[in-house]
């Protein structure tokens, strides 16, 4: 995903930016690389 001009989802940058936050709080928690790969990987 990127920030292109062609977000044919029409994703706002408020609502990109939301999910950002959100992934690096969960990833903040994490003792490792492992760790953060799993919680990842829960998300789907």
């Amino acid at each position: 995903m990127y920030r292109g001009e062609d977000m044919e989802e029409g994703m706002t940058d408020k609502q990109f930016d939301n999910i950002i936050k959100m992934i690096s709080m969960i990833l903040d928690g994490c003792k490792d690389l492992d760790e953060a790969k799993k919680k990842i990987n829960e998300l789907k």
